[in-house]
């Protein structure tokens, strides 16, 4: 098995194995790569590694690779925040003074933090990277390293992960979807930036779209002003996250749109038919006055106002 079900970053994975090999262990690993990169797959194939009792780690076969795969190890423990968007600091502190407890039935313990840390929450945990026992390791993700502070990140050893070639991702998306159309692999393997993770969530998602974004399509490729009115004004309630997050999705699709206009390929039928109605200038206009929608929505415009000036700025 080894690092064989991740696909690609061919060198990352030599690298580690060739580590894990010499028993060259990092107390602190610093997974980065964008959403659908693999950070999840390379943290858990690395635990198992880690603490793999097998001749060829990880070996997939053993009891600790398998209790890591069922998510039932008590040494590989992940530290969410469900309610916050990123890791309180408390529960951060807590877990810290957990590291010293001696491992269950393992060599070592190994803390997954898949979820952001604040500024508060990175210091806490420094503290414990600083000194960390013997049998403690931490695996931290991240879609984007800059957020991590530099104190921390000195102490890190980091795995970043790479897009995947073309070929290679269409190859395995034609295995996974043996009937959907090549046409539909290539869009979604070119939209997705070589990221499987993504690739599969535009693939696996059959195209589903809120209401609100049918709505909008219709009414930007009949120009009718009513309908766009009718879509928008019940979002004025919206909460801020939900407005920017289909705000996010429409910019993406009229970019869509407006690449399929170049003949780029398109994935989605509503960006197909969008691409049909609307000329590139025009799309482009409606990309840039969704882009300034977003903006004005992160950067605390009430959703009523941003719903309000996209009623006028789209009609």
């Amino acid at each position: 098995m080894a690092f064989d079900t991740l696909l690609g970053n061919d060198r990352l994975k030599q690298n580690l194995a060739e580590s894990l090999a010499k028993n060259h262990i990092s107390h602190f690993y610093l997974i980065s790569g964008p959403k659908g990169s693999g950070k999840k797959t390379l943290a858990t194939l690395l635990a198992q590694a880690i603490l793999c009792r097998g001749s060829r780690k990880p070996c997939g076969t053993c009891d600790p690779c398998r209790k890591i795969a069922n998510g039932n190890h008590p040494d590989f423990i992940t530290v969410e925040d469900p309610e916050h968007k990123n890791v309180a600091v408390k529960i951060v502190r807590a877990f810290r003074e957990d590291v010293f407890i001696r491992p269950n039935e393992s060599d070592y313990k190994i803390y997954l933090f898949p979820q952001d840390l604040g500024v508060e929450g990175q210091n806490a945990l420094l503290k414990i990277l600083e000194e960390p026992p013997k049998h403690g390791i931490f695996l931290l993700l991240t879609d984007n390293p800059e957020k991590i502070l530099p104190t921390v990140r000195s102490r890190c050893t980091e795995l970043k992960l790479q897009a995947l070639p073309r070929q290679t991702l269409v190859t395995y998306l034609s295995a996974r979807f043996p009937e959907t159309a090549r046409e539909d692999l290539e869009a979604a393997a070119d939209r997705s930036g070589g990221f499987l993770g993504q690739a599969l969530e535009l693939l696996e998602s059959g195209g589903s779209v809120p209401p609100q974004t049918e709505s909008v399509v219709k009414a930007l490729c009949t120009a009718d002003p009513m309908l766009l009115a009718e879509t928008l004004a019940p979002m004025e309630k919206w909460k801020r996250d939900a407005l920017s997050e289909i705000l996010q999705s429409w910019l993406e699709l009229t970019e869509e749109a407006l690449a399929g206009r170049s003949g780029g390929s398109m994935l989605s039928p509503l960006a197909r038919t969008l691409s049909q109605h609307r000329t590139a200038p025009e799309l482009y206009e409606t990309a840039r006055t969704l882009r300034k929608a977003a903006d004005y929505t992160m950067s605390n415009v009430s959703p009523a106002a941003v719903c309000g000036w996209l009623m006028w700025a789209l009609r």
